[in-house]
């Protein structure tokens, strides 16, 4: 007997359901869309079919990226020029790089800029990929958000009686 209710469960579960009962229309789903935008940016996007937003996204990432880059490949350079000046026994030596030649204090300021500058570019790059993310939540929620022109707000003056006395007032009708 247990048997036999275990494989009418089973096969129940393969059987067509009720059209009548269930809702078929597929919803948008906000979690898919994060979950997209999170582990490949700019995919929440084009599941939210705002395909214009996806390279917008990758050039965003690609230039704060290439700029993290480069200030990195710079403060390495003058972190090094620094280091091989600061142990040199020559306290008037100078560094040269791209042709202008720097002195230890020079040297240790460029070090700084380019460290600051590495180091927001990395914020920035990290910002923008968590608003992609943000954005992609955003719009899945506001998929379904009806637009029509049929949403409409009037407010009108509108005469009311309190007592014996006439009064106005406002009248506040939102259609949808």
């Amino acid at each position: 007997m247990f048997f036999i209710f275990f494989t009418f469960c089973y096969l129940q579960s393969f059987c067509q359901k009720d059209t009548l009962t269930t809702d078929t229309a597929k919803k948008h789903n906000p979690k898919v869309a994060t979950l997209l935008s999170t582990f490949l940016p700019g995919s929440g996007q084009i599941y939210n079919k705002k395909y214009w937003k996806t390279p917008v996204i990758y050039a965003g990432l690609g230039a704060l990226g290439y700029m993290a880059y480069k200030n990195n490949n710079n403060y390495k350079q003058f972190k090094k020029a620094y280091l091989e000046l600061y142990n040199d026994t020559n306290p008037n030596a100078t560094y040269k790089i791209d042709g202008m030649e720097f002195t230890l204090n020079g040297l240790d300021a460029g070090k700084n800029y380019y460290r600051r500058y590495r180091d927001l570019f990395v914020i920035f790059t990290a910002g923008l990929y968590i608003m992609n993310i943000i954005d992609a939540n955003v719009d899945a929620n506001l998929y379904d958000f009806d637009i029509s022109d049929d949403l409409s707000l009037k407010i009108e003056p509108v005469p009311i009686m309190v007592g014996f006395k006439q009064t106005v007032g406002f009248n506040i009708k939102l259609n949808f």
